[in-house]
């Protein structure tokens, strides 16, 4: 006798749903960590209005979006580069080896447009040796980014020891310190509008972007799905080196200074800022906005506690718990999310029906049936 356990002709299939799996528009769009951030933002800004002396006064904006200038160009690439599962660490030293370039070619008779372009080249080639490493030598970001931060930061202190070189063109510190028209926002706004259009259509507007989103998750899946796995590494660290080199130029020229020791640590503020934006640190999820939200809530907190005269340490502190929190809370919220929205065991399928053997009466082995 042969039982079938396939659904029957009189037999309705069980609908399929996924509701695990989708949500409304509105949730979509508003119950996500970038949303939480953004508000985040919004509600300390407000904070800093109400209780903090002359944070509402006309020169904070100028001053705040001059200082985070620098963490919202690198936050733009970096935020590629953690989406796609690595790291760069070397993007504050890179800074500082291109402001000790420009500082010296320009010492030595070169102009500022041309020396700035030689500084950007520099940029391109450490980012590019990082992106060899990682994505043809097979090395781990981490410990890459670690070894080439000392390596730039040493040939910057190397290339100009412990002196400064300040004598820029007037002309360029300037417009490294103007603002557009009679507002308060600095020029270097403009160059940065140009970035973030740039990068926004290249991650969510763009097979190579949707390729970065897979690398993330899976890079082996994303290499059989056809995604260039090495040569997208490759790209990211270049751009990474690239536009954090157009950070150190700005940096030198705003504060008209080129020392080696520019810009260090700004690599933490960085990573915080993407990282509480969004992005995971595992790869495979993360948006923009919430990055650009970010780094804007750590420019303001930085700047409310500056006119609270509160100092670099404690602000450095703050930044800190910021980074380890924008690392555990996420997966705590997943963890207390998934316990509590997980679904009792649904009951065990009844056996197909079979006529009982009287008791006592047993059933002859190998006998029909």
């Amino acid at each position: 006798m042969s039982t079938s356990t396939s659904t029957g002709a009189g037999t309705a299939a069980p609908a399929r749903t996924y509701d695990a799996y989708s949500a409304p528009l509105w949730q979509r769009l508003l119950l996500t960590r970038e949303t939480a951030v953004i508000a985040l933002t919004a509600a300390v800004i407000l904070y800093s209005i109400a209780n903090v002396p002359n944070f509402d006064g006309p020169l904070t904006l100028k001053f705040l979006l001059q200082d985070i200038a620098p963490i919202l160009l690198i936050a733009l690439p970096m935020t590629l580069v953690i989406i796609t599962g690595e790291i760069d660490l070397s993007v504050a030293s890179i800074m500082g080896l291109s402001s000790v370039l420009l500082g010296v070619l320009h010492e030595n008779g070169m102009s500022v447009p041309a020396a700035a372009m030689l500084a950007l080249l520099a940029g391109l080639a450490c980012g590019a040796l990082n992106g060899f490493l990682i994505a043809y030598v097979g090395l781990p970001s981490l410990a890459v980014t670690i070894g080439t931060l000392a390596l730039f930061r040493g040939i910057a202190v190397g290339l100009l020891g412990t002196k400064a070189i300040t004598d820029f063109t007037e002309k360029w510190t300037d417009l490294a310190t103007d603002t557009i028209g009679e507002t308060q926002v600095p020029l270097v706004m403009i160059p940065f509008a140009v970035l973030a259009v740039g990068f926004v259509v290249l991650l969510h507007f763009s097979t190579f972007g949707r390729g970065v989103y897979d690398i993330g998750l899976n890079d082996e899946a994303a290499h059989f799905t056809g995604v260039d796995v090495a040569r997208t590494k490759l790209v990211l660290f270049v751009l990474s080196g690239v536009v954090s080199a157009l950070a150190g130029i700005y940096f030198t020229l705003r504060f008209g200074s080129a020392r080696g020791d520019n810009a260090t640590g700004y690599e933490l503020q960085v990573i915080a800022a993407v990282l509480l934006g969004g992005v995971s640190i595992f790869g495979g999820r993360g948006r923009l906005h919430g990055v650009l939200a970010g780094v804007v809530l750590i420019g303001v907190i930085s700047s409310a506690l500056r006119l609270e005269s509160v100092t670099v340490n404690v602000t450095n502190i703050i930044v800190g718990l910021l980074l380890v929190a924008s690392v555990i809370l996420p997966n705590v919220l997943a963890a207390t999310s998934s316990r509590f929205s997980r679904k009792p065991a649904a009951p065990p399928e009844p056996r197909p029906h079979q006529d009982a053997a009287p008791a006592g009466v047993g059933t002859t082995k190998g006998s029909d049936s």
